[in-house]
């Protein structure tokens, strides 16, 4: 029996491949039925079932039932490995959209907010847990897990791969790589542990599609009646002479101290704000000193 050619591809095309197995058995156990003078009797109470209508596993059962050849047994083992793959594949994309659906916007519980030399670093992030305390119980919902396989090879970026499995047996894979994180006099496992953990965060979040959003929710309730009160129109007002005096985009304030405008500035950063952007504006004043000098 000649070759067959088996190239990766749908379902259509393992169909035509699969009509194309069945009617070379059919050949050869056509041949073999001369041979032996032996006729296989089909019961009339049973309708045929057309080729398309079989699965691989039901083609190979049958085929071994006729005595078919061991090359004709091969290619349908191989048709029923390629079968199983297809349908793991969309089991696995259809509960990962199912999943995604349930999937909320993780919220930006943790907060950074330090000041060196170098000046302030002040920002909010997701941490591991939290994300899993929220996609687990979901990934699972729908048959789906996650692992993560890592090295760290000494003098080489430390590479993490997050895996995303589901119980049918396909899984796809989202692999990030980082230097150690010596910040923070850390010592050597400990930056090897802070950059496996952030390579965690971001492959996860890389292979589900997740968004993140600021936490205000814990943020308010923590806060009292006096450091809820905004800042009044006349103290927005002084700020926005800064930011003019200062040059300053207002999208970039705004993004800067985390509003949606000058007037949901809290009243207890209002000092904090219009020291920063009067250092601004003296800063922009002493460029244009030393400019007219020279």
């Amino acid at each position: 029996m000649g070759d067959l050619i088996d190239p990766p591809g749908t379902e259509q095309q393992i169909g035509t491949l699969a009509l194309g197995v069945v009617a070379k058995a059919k050949q050869a156990m056509e041949a073999n039925k001369m041979a032996n003078a032996v006729e296989i009797q089909t019961p009339s109470d049973r309708m045929p079932v057309a080729p398309s209508s079989l699965t691989p596993m039901e083609m190979l059962d049958r085929a071994l039932s006729q005595n078919a050849p061991v090359e004709t047994l091969t290619k349908l083992m191989d048709l029923h490995e390629r079968w199983e793959r297809n349908q793991a594949r969309k089991a696995f994309e259809d509960a990962m959209a199912n999943a995604k659906a349930e999937i909320p916007e993780i919220k930006k519980g943790r907060k950074v907010d330090f000041t060196t030399g170098k000046g302030r670093t002040n920002y909010q992030y997701e941490d591991l847990a939290s994300i899993m305390s929220v996609v687990a119980p979901i990934l699972s919902k729908f048959g789906l897990s996650v692992r993560y396989r890592t090295t760290a090879e000494p003098n080489q970026p430390i590479v993490v791969t997050c895996i995303v499995s589901h119980r049918m047996g396909h899984s796809e894979e989202n692999t990030l790589m980082a230097g150690r994180d010596e910040s923070g006099n850390k010592n050597s496992i400990q930056s090897i542990g802070s950059t496996v953990t952030y390579l965690q965060r971001y492959t996860l979040k890389a292979a589900l599609g997740l968004a993140a959003a600021a936490d205000d929710d814990g943020a308010k309730a923590d806060e009292t009646e006096d450091q809820a009160k905004k800042i009044t129109e006349a103290q927005a007002s002084v700020i926005r002479d800064l930011i003019e005096q200062g040059e300053v985009d207002p999208a970039v304030f705004c993004e800067r101290w985390q509003v949606d405008a000058v007037t949901d500035i809290p009243m207890r950063q209002f000092n904090e704000v219009v020291g920063s952007l009067r250092q601004r504006v003296a800063y922009i004043a002493n460029q244009r000193k030393q400019g007219s000098a020279a």
